[in-house]
């Protein structure tokens, strides 16, 4: 059995929710957009994004036979994004069946940066509330630019 660590003064590893946008783009193309992703920050790494699956595109997402273990979150496995005729291999990650203290991160996804480009949207500065107003707004043709958000938003349990 592998063996299993928990995050502590020595490693630690926060999980927050993300209170910007995040959008995903490979080659061009959005591929994850989300008001409800988790930041994950673990000792001296990069802090990730972790995306929940149902604002992912998942249609561009091939799984892949590759999984890696990590003693603080258990066992992730992989997706290839095909889109276009272009690829990158092993560019997405969850854990699916995550170690308990992770339990947070179960079913999401999170995209290597140097794979796809990953954009935080900051909704409280004017730059980012305009550009996503127009976004939504009428282009003449009678129908907004972009699908309709939600009504309500439900925040992710990060208790």
């Amino acid at each position: 059995m592998p063996e299993v660590k928990l995050p502590g003064p020595e490693h630690p590893i926060t999980i927050a929710y993300n209170s910007k946008r995040v959008r995903v783009e490979f080659g061009g193309h959005v591929i994850a957009d989300t008001r409800r992703a988790l930041m994950l920050v673990e000792a001296g790494y990069k802090p990730v994004q972790y995306l929940p699956r149902e604002d992912v595109d998942m249609s561009f997402l091939s799984r892949t036979d590759r999984s890696t273990h990590c003693p603080y979150k258990g066992e992730a496995s992989y997706f290839t994004i095909v889109r276009d005729g272009e690829f990158a291999e092993n560019a997405v990650w969850t854990y699916e069946d995550p170690y308990p203290a992770m339990a947070q991160i179960k079913d999401r996804l999170a995209f290597y940066p140097n794979k796809v480009t990953v954009r935080e949207i900051d909704l409280g500065d004017a730059e980012g509330a305009v550009r996503e107003a127009i976004l939504h707004t009428d282009d003449g043709s009678g129908s907004s630019q972009r699908e309709h958000w939600p009504a309500t938003a439900k925040n992710p349990d990060v208790g």
